[in-house]
């Protein structure tokens, strides 16, 4: 064999193990810097805004940056009850790998994808690009709506217009690879979860367990919101078209897997839609939730989606948990936000999930 040859074969081989290298790179806990930027995305007319102020879906994005990117604490006006992180924003895209994996983010009811900043720093500085999308009329950005509250199934199309855009963003189109798009969201972010992962809608079963001897927590109206269930009812009654497309299916094919922190609204699908899911769904809750109880929560979705795996955080792990970290001022002023249980760690938790969600990841896309 010629030194040409030789280096040719070489190069050819490392050439066609590239995008195994690079797989290997992101399971193994390589460390990347951290980016941010954020992008307003505004999909065609006509488009369910849900009686929210602002038409277009803003969209915070964490990313694998350069080695050269300064990081730096990430403080926001309005979110300094939460610690957001150390980010280089707008920083440029690592070089390498040539393509990143995907992840779609869908925050709580009336938070913002910043109140899971935890989540998109750790997992972009293990080599994901991961887009949280603030949904209209339910975000802490700006008033919430009752449609923006009610109008649950419209989050899944919110993140796959998302996907549209970033496939069309001259930053990051040509750097995703489109074969491992997954997603992740918390609480009605969780709910979302199992929309797009195929679940059908049924508002009417959820009705029906909420009229039941078995109704729990989830029937109530939420803190952010306490209005919501006399709001709900009125939309209902005045404006029934609301629910027009409740049923439809919001599965996005492109969307290979999903992970669920402390999933809502678990009684609003019924067993037979849920098992018809096929792609894989991993849950994790606490098991001291009080605002979205397990047993018609995390256990409902776990027992009823095929092959789906569950973690309960044992004792007071509560709702809250899944949110950032929070500061001193937001420790004195947000103790809903802020306070978890007595021997709950927060950070600990946080920890627990990230090696859980890329372990999951890791192994589905």
């Amino acid at each position: 064999m010629t030194f040409q040859l030789f280096h040719a074969l070489v190069a050819f081989v490392c050439l066609a193990l590239a995008p195994t290298l690079a797989r290997a790179q992101q399971k193994t806990g390589t460390s990347f810097r951290v980016g941010m930027v954020f992008r307003s995305y505004t999909p065609k007319d006509p488009y369910n805004w849900r009686g929210a102020k602002t038409h277009a879906l803003r969209t915070t994005i964490w990313y694998p940056a350069v080695d050269s990117a300064v990081e730096k604490p990430l403080q926001i006006p309005g979110l300094n009850i939460f610690v957001l992180g150390s980010v280089a924003q707008d920083a440029d895209l690592a070089v390498a790998p040539p393509k990143f994996p995907l992840i779609l983010l869908s925050h709580g009811t009336g938070g913002t994808a910043l109140s899971l900043a935890w989540f998109g720093t750790a997992l972009a500085a293990h080599g994901y690009i991961v887009a949280g999308v603030d949904h209209p009329g339910n975000n802490a950005a700006e008033p919430y709506t009752v449609e923006g509250f009610s109008t649950w199934w419209e989050r899944a199309r919110d993140l796959s217009e998302v996907i549209d855009a970033l496939l069309k963003d001259s930053t990051f189109a040509s750097r995703i690879d489109t074969s491992r798009v997954g997603a992740a969201g918390f609480s009605l972010g969780g709910y979302a979860m199992i929309e797009i992962a195929g679940g059908i809608t049924d508002p009417a079963a959820f009705l029906d367990f909420c009229a039941s001897p078995e109704a729990d927590g989830i029937c109530s109206s939420p803190p952010e919101f306490p209005t919501l269930v006399e709001g709900f009812r009125k939309l209902a009654k005045e404006k029934p078209e609301f629910l027009r497309h409740a049923t439809d299916s919001h599965r996005d094919a492109r969307v290979r897997s999903v992970f669920a922190m402390a999933p809502a609204l678990g009684p609003a699908f019924r067993p037979a839609s849920l098992a018809k899911i096929t792609i894989p769904v991993e849950i994790v809750a606490g098991e001291g939730d009080t605002n979205v109880p397990i047993s018609s929560g995390a256990r409902y979705f776990a027992a009823n989606i095929p092959g789906s795996g569950l973690v309960i955080y044992p004792g007071a792990v509560g709702h809250y948990v899944f949110l950032d970290s929070c500061t001193e001022i937001g420790q004195k002023n947000a103790s809903l936000l802020c306070k978890d249980a007595a021997g709950v760690k927060r950070d600990v938790t946080h920890v627990q999930t990230i090696d859980a969600v890329l372990q999951f990841f890791g192994h589905t896309l």
